[in-house]
């Protein structure tokens, strides 16, 4: 039982899990912003635009809701409180994509930055040792360097 505690602990300290966790924390907060910009921001100008419509109140019943006096128990398909959380979505997804976009260009920019690397040393094939490119000998064993030392 130790040892599985231990291992626990070593995966939980990794970088990668700690990482993860901090992006699912971030990643809930922003996806109360995003819902709270769709649902207070957003939604109301559109649906004041179209006649003072509340969207999360856009249902269409599946039984004749003269039977029930609380329509809230009434079966029904809330298409505007998807409309609203497809918009969240949206909203959600556009930003990780700008988010990889900017990761990507900065990557980018990365690789142009590091200037190509040019080989000046090879491996001699007798002593492992490293000698000059152009060597015709090994200046550590003396073997003679033919075409098959370039490493």
């Amino acid at each position: 039982m130790l040892r599985i505690v231990k291992e626990f602990k070593e995966f939980a300290m990794k970088g990668n899990v700690i990482d993860l966790a901090v992006g699912v924390i971030i990643g809930g907060a922003f996806g109360k912003i995003v819902t709270s910009l769709v649902n207070d921001i957003i939604m109301p100008p559109i649906g004041t635009i179209l006649g003072k419509v509340d969207f999360k109140d856009l249902k269409l019943y599946l039984v004749d809701t003269s039977n029930y006096p609380d329509l809230s128990k009434a079966p029904a398909i809330a298409y505007g409180q998807f409309i609203n959380v497809m918009l969240d979505f949206l909203i959600v997804a556009f930003c990780i994509f700008l988010l990889v976009k900017v990761i990507n260009i900065l990557r980018r920019d990365e690789k142009k930055a590091e200037p190509p690397v040019e080989v000046t040393e090879k491996d001699c094939p007798y002593c492992l040792s490293k000698v000059p490119i152009k060597a015709t000998r090994c200046k550590h064993c003396t073997s003679q360097l033919g075409e098959t030392a370039h490493g």
